[in-house]
């Protein structure tokens, strides 16, 4: 565990309180002290959810420490089930509540409640809340199903259409709800029935009904492969383990889909519709070869970017990594086939500190990224949770699919054309249309307003002062001449900040106390060879 400002991921119990907040009929009840309860202002003021999450805390205080807080939890617990009626219960602990050791997931066990009661271990300590996610999706699986048998596949009768699971889906998850009615579209076009949705939009009694689906479909590795392997070894189904995010990616899976189900879906590729290889292809988008990217989120979406980036839009990938560090090693074989170190961290400052270093034209991330990128006056698209306000739109916005390739291409390729626009304002702001001492214009006589030039045109980024040494080994501060400045604010401000770097780099390494425009050209030439 870390202090620090901003966080990638939650401790285990948001994950549980996650999966409670996605499904019908479940609660949970955390052993928790009460400051805990913040996870209220995530679903309604972030989510915009409609209903707070169904969690309550015993909210122990200091002066409960020294007393019997078990029982506490016993009537918490009571209380919970009279006034809730859940068909399914979650017990866990708080990171604090798990140093008291009473072991709240046994006491509900041995109280006698009509409802299943999933004992949830989440060791704060160790694990984050991706885990707590899959974990608690897991248990909860496994115990309303413990009655079950396990069992053979039967074939599909004749007749009937394939019928799968769609897992993976969770409250507070990027783009799920819209992912979950495009991939059901998906289906439906392939010969394909979803059986049902899980977690997210799921009941305890619609988690029973899971083996009689064909097969299941993982769509968010994170929280749903523990659970799907396991639904393999004691139910025999069969998982699609392709995520459908990208024009490519989404064929694959339709291919999967076709082998498992035992179906052909080749009609269901062809008639996909996409214009993301067509805007690709075009003349407007030939600005976009080559952009330098950089690539951070959950492992998912991670290693989908990358082959969308490469594969599908002509970018570089310069960089990528994950905060799910259960997922290092597929990120690690991902980054090996761009030829790129995998950054494996949750720490929001090492990731800045890449971006500053790596200096790429774009970044893919979340909504830590977002703010490194704002700083660094770099574009950038968010791709993953975690996320703000905004990127819970109201509109049809998926992220897989034919439809979610679109989404993708506006997204990431509009912060790019909108510096280009910035960029050429910036540039010609000194023209007589664009400040307040303008006598005329093609628009029509009199002055024209350069407010709306001024904001938008952003100003170059303020670098800290850097130094050069001298013979005597004395540092002294660089000084930029006018005209230099000048020439420094006709590069797009997008790599504006690395092209100052590289000059200041190359001034104090050539002993020069005062950047001219030669010095400038001169830099450019050196790091250009």
């Amino acid at each position: 565990m870390q202090l620090t400002v901003w966080t990638y991921e939650g401790p285990p119990h948001m994950g549980a309180i996650r999966i409670a907040a996605s499904m019908q009929g479940v609660h949970c009840v955390l052993h928790a002290p009460q400051g805990d309860s913040y996870a209220d202002l995530l679903f309604t003021m972030i989510a915009r959810s409609a209903k707070r999450p169904p969690v309550t805390y015993t909210s122990f205080q200091a002066r409960d420490m020294g007393a019997d807080t078990a029982e506490l939890v016993r009537k918490t617990l009571r209380e919970t089930v009279e006034r809730f009626q859940p068909r399914a219960l979650l017990v866990g602990e708080a990171c604090t509540g798990e140093l008291l050791q009473d072991q709240p997931a046994a006491l509900a066990q041995g109280m006698g409640f009509d409802c299943p009661v999933v004992p949830l271990e989440l060791p704060a300590f160790t694990r984050k809340e991706q885990w707590g996610a899959s974990e608690t999706f897991h248990q909860l699986v496994r115990t309303l199903l413990r009655g079950q048998s396990p069992r053979e596949r039967d074939p599909v009768p004749e007749g009937r259409r394939p019928r799968a699971n769609l897992l993976g889906a969770t409250a507070l998850g990027f783009r799920c709800r819209d992912d979950i009615a495009e991939v059901t579209k998906l289906l439906d076009s392939a010969g394909v029935d979803v059986n049902l949705s899980a977690p997210a939009g799921a009941s305890p009694e619609d988690l029973l009904r899971i083996p009689e689906a064909d097969f299941n479909i993982c769509l968010y590795p994170e929280i749903a492969q523990s659970t799907c392997a396991w639904l393999e070894r004691m139910f025999k189904q069969p998982w699609v383990k392709t995520v459908p995010i990208g024009v490519g990616a989404t064929r694959d899976f339709l291919l999967e889909v076709g082998e498992v189900a035992g179906i052909d879906t080749s009609a269901a590729i062809a008639a996909g519709r996409t214009r993301l290889p067509w805007f690709s292809r075009s003349v407007d988008s030939t600005y976009l070869t080559g952009k330098r990217v950089f690539i951070f989120g959950d492992a998912s979406h991670v290693i989908a970017a990358a082959r969308i980036a490469t594969e599908e839009l002509g970018f570089e990938v310069v960089g990528l990594g994950s905060y799910s560090r259960e997922f290092a090693r597929e990120l690690r074989a991902t980054a090996e086939r761009y030829a790129v170190e995998a950054l494996i961290t949750d720490d929001y400052l090492e990731v800045e500190s890449a971006v500053l270093e790596l200096a790429p034209e774009l970044v893919l991330g979340t909504q830590m990224e977002r703010h490194i990128a704002k700083r660094a006056g770099i574009p950038c698209a968010v791709i993953s949770s975690p996320v703000h306000v905004q990127d819970f739109p109201a509109r049809y916005a998926p992220q897989m699919g034919f439809e979610g390739a679109n989404v993708i291409f506006d997204t990431w390729v509009h912060p790019l054309m909108m510096g280009l626009e910035e960029h050429l304002i910036t540039m010609f702001r000194e023209d007589e249309e664009f400040h307040d001492e303008a006598v005329a214009s093609h628009l029509g006589s009199g002055k024209v307003s350069a407010a709306s030039a001024e904001t938008a045109a952003r100003p170059a980024a303020t670098a800290e002062p850097a130094t050069s040494a001298d013979g005597m080994g004395t540092e002294t501060a660089l000084v930029w001449e006018p005209d230099a400045e000048r020439e420094l604010k006709k590069i797009p401000f997008f790599v504006r900040g690395k092209a100052r770097r590289n000059t200041e780099r190359f001034a104090a390494e050539h002993g020069v106390a005062r950047i001219t425009v030669e010095t400038l050209y001169d830099a450019k030439a050196h790091f250009g060879r």
